[in-house]
């Protein structure tokens, strides 16, 4: 017995708040459709965990594929505007069937659909965050899916996998498990004869010599293997451990067997605004800076003042997204600008006290605010 509780995982056993990703290629049928065996088998091991004590949040694909069969749609549309048709329909049937399922363990679940927006901007994500934090403290599953029927290609998450990091955070979470059509990281593409999976990855030296290619069930899902590294490294480069596994293990990998991949944790938490300004945010511009208001951002985190602008490109407004860009053309921080582009280029290069003294004391503020800025 001490020779099994030695080879279980320690920080899947001390997690008391675990996020749950699970990928559409792992609800659906061969058809496209939601399959009922499957997903039940999925609620009883998110129901496992919350017996002994752990908070549970569920990250799940699926509300496009659930859509596909009553659309008489044959596989994943590619446009967006029937993707967002088939995500209407098939969100609804998404929940409903987990709301009953959860309903046998008597566990409540709670919708929550999340675009970049509501996590980036400041009032937002203070929103955003609140709601989980009520839905725990209420013993609520709470179910995360992207918005996809509003989400429009420039403000998409773009994979659930990375979604899932980004919420791990958001929740201050202690454990990731992605689920996913395959049963960990391999060292080459799994189907190779003597293709090694990698029990353990402790930081990015592990991973230098990893083929890392696309891996996922064809018409259905949207996330590979590369998007599950890329999720790996965001969640613990904030700190949280990361499992995965094929979602047919979900319970031994939440048990702590040593199934699948588990990633170490590499890094500290960070602010969690500015994790997801970092890893899910597309800029909508660019501002070029002189070489002191490079100095200034990177070295000193200071915040970004028109007088260190050089130049303006791009079509933004206040409150979007921006690159900070060096002299040589390589980007060194992402922040929310102040401004829209059609007012900067008439303030750069001047003080605050020229501007506040020539337009007024609403210019006299900062171009970027270092809190609504992260270096890249």
């Amino acid at each position: 017995m001490s020779g099994r509780a030695d080879a279980l995982r320690a920080p899947v056993l001390e997690a008391r708040r675990v996020v749950v990703k699970v990928g559409s290629s792992s609800l659906t049928t061969a058809a496209g459709g939601l399959d009922p065996a499957r997903l039940r088998a999925l609620v009883d091991v998110l129901a496992g965990v919350r017996e002994r004590g752990a908070e549970v949040v569920l990250v799940s694909s699926g509300a496009i594929a659930a859509g596909l069969a009553p659309l008489g749609l044959a596989k994943r549309p590619k446009a967006l505007p029937a993707q967002q048709a088939a995500a209407s329909v098939g969100q609804g049937l998404l929940v409903h069937r987990y709301t009953e399922e959860l309903r046998r363990h008597g566990l409540i679940a709670g919708q929550v659909l999340l675009t970049v927006d509501d996590v980036t901007r400041r009032a937002h994500y203070r929103n955003a965050a609140q709601t989980f934090a009520q839905l725990l403290d209420l013993g609520v599953l709470p179910i995360v899916n992207e918005n996809d029927t509003v989400a429009t290609s420039e403000i998409r998450f773009g994979d659930n996998d990375r979604l899932a990091a980004l919420v791990a955070h958001l929740v201050q979470a202690d454990l990731l498990v992605l689920l996913s059509d395959v049963d960990g990281l391999y060292d080459g593409p799994p189907s190779r004869p003597g293709a090694r999976l990698i029990a353990d990855v402790r930081g990015a030296d592990d991973l230098a010599e990893v083929a890392i290619g696309s891996v996922g069930a064809a018409g259905v899902g949207t996330g590979g293997m590369v998007t599950k590294v890329d999720a790996a490294r965001i969640a613990t480069g904030a700190g949280i451990p990361v499992v995965l596994t094929d979602a047919t293990r979900a319970a031994a990998a939440l048990a702590g067997e040593p199934v699948g991949t588990l990633f170490h944790a590499t890094g500290r938490r960070r602010s969690t605004r500015l994790l997801w300004l970092a890893h899910a945010t597309e800029p909508k511009g660019a501002l070029v800076l002189d070489a002191g208001a490079v100095r200034a951002v990177v070295e000193r985190r200071a915040s970004l003042l028109a007088a260190g602008i050089t130049g303006v490109d791009g079509e933004f407004e206040a409150g979007e997204p921006v690159d900070l860009v060096g002299p040589d053309g390589a980007a060194v921080a992402r922040g929310l600008v102040n401004f829209d582009a059609a007012e900067l280029p008439s303030l750069l290069g001047r003080s605050t006290s020229e501007l506040k003294a020539e337009l007024g004391a609403s210019y006299e503020r900062e171009v970027v605010h270092r809190d609504s800025l992260v270096v890249l």
